[in-house]
């Protein structure tokens, strides 16, 4: 039975149409397949920042104002590491430790992310499926001038302020998609690319041997949303990711990065006039407003999402 919502997802953009659509369905028919290439090791502690983002999101602890992390957390921990004269500037909540050390203590156990992500959200209250893209390790390396950078070392401790030359996931070619996503994907009634970053919230998802065969096999239709708005990301490098790699910044320049996967794209209003050009690649276009601050608006979105994907459905029967 094709029942499944399935969302790519990465990032704070990404878990915000994750609970759009969690709301706007049955939270037990959405499966977020999350990015795990920014994950890293920290103090001993295997560190997951997508997943925990959707998972708080999902559960209604993240922080409101940064998207990220537990919400009124404390660092207590942190500043005591800093006082040992240790790096601290990845900054771990007091209760968002508590997360690393139950996962470190599971994956200790030779249970699989993914099965440790299951007790997670369970324990949490979280109904829809958080699934990681693959269990094996994959790490996004970022190239600059400077040399190759660690990606959380680029993106928190130098805040994605030095340039970029390219991009790598190392161990890539030695991972795929779990039998949790494949089986996610195989009964999906949409596929949804949330607005997450292209280059490393998305891409090392798609980029898994054998994951995008497993999407266009997928029964349901594929739409993306865009996260460029008005040539700007309204979270993170993005557009400044795509400046650097010689890209202009745009919705359209989203879509064609991912056409050969998609059925439809959904932009902002502010970009209406990047439609035609979109439409021009063969694909089914929404206008909308895309901007989510307000839970109201994740869930319109996430709404609107579905709709535009049973359009299209219904659409490929005639």
């Amino acid at each position: 039975m094709n029942d499944l919502i399935v969302a790519l997802a990465g990032g704070v953009g990404g878990a915000k149409l994750v609970l759009g659509l969690a709301r706007a369905a049955p939270p037990e028919k959405v499966a977020a397949v999350v990015n795990t290439a920014d994950d890293l090791t920290l103090y001993g502690l295997h560190v997951s920042p997508d997943i925990d983002t959707v998972m708080y999101t999902l559960a209604g602890l993240a922080d409101p104002v940064l998207g990220w992390g537990v919400v009124s957390d404390t660092t207590h921990a942190l500043d005591m590491l800093e006082r040992y004269g240790r790096p601290a500037w990845f900054r771990l909540g007091d209760r968002d430790l508590g997360t690393h050390l139950l996962r470190r203590a599971l994956l200790d156990q030779d249970k699989s992310l993914t099965e440790v992500t299951g007790i997670l959200c369970r324990a949490l209250g979280v109904q829809s499926a958080v699934l990681p893209m693959t269990d094996a390790p994959v790490r996004t390396r970022v190239l600059t001038p400077e040399g190759e950078l660690e990606f959380q070392d680029y993106f928190v401790a130098r805040r994605a302020e030095t340039p970029i030359t390219g991009i790598r996931f190392e161990g890539i070619e030695d991972a795929g998609p779990t039998e949790a996503v494949r089986s996610a994907l195989a009964r999906a009634r949409a596929v949804i690319f949330c607005p997450s970053n292209p280059f490393v919230s998305l891409r090392p998802i798609l980029e898994l041997p054998g994951m995008a065969d497993a999407i266009r096999s997928s029964p349901g239709p594929k739409v993306a949303v865009s996260p460029i708005v008005g040539g700007r990301a309204l979270k993170g490098p993005a557009a400044k990711m795509m400046k650097e790699l010689g890209e202009k910044p745009s919705s359209s320049g989203v879509a064609q990065r991912y056409v050969d996967l998609l059925d439809g794209f959904v932009l902002d209003e502010v970009d209406r006039d990047e439609a035609t050009r979109v439409e021009q690649m063969g694909l089914r276009v929404r206008v909308t407003n895309t901007v989510m601050n307000t839970l109201e608006e994740k869930i319109r979105l996430g709404r609107e999402v579905l709709e535009f994907s049973d359009e299209i459905f219904q659409a490929s029967r005639t």
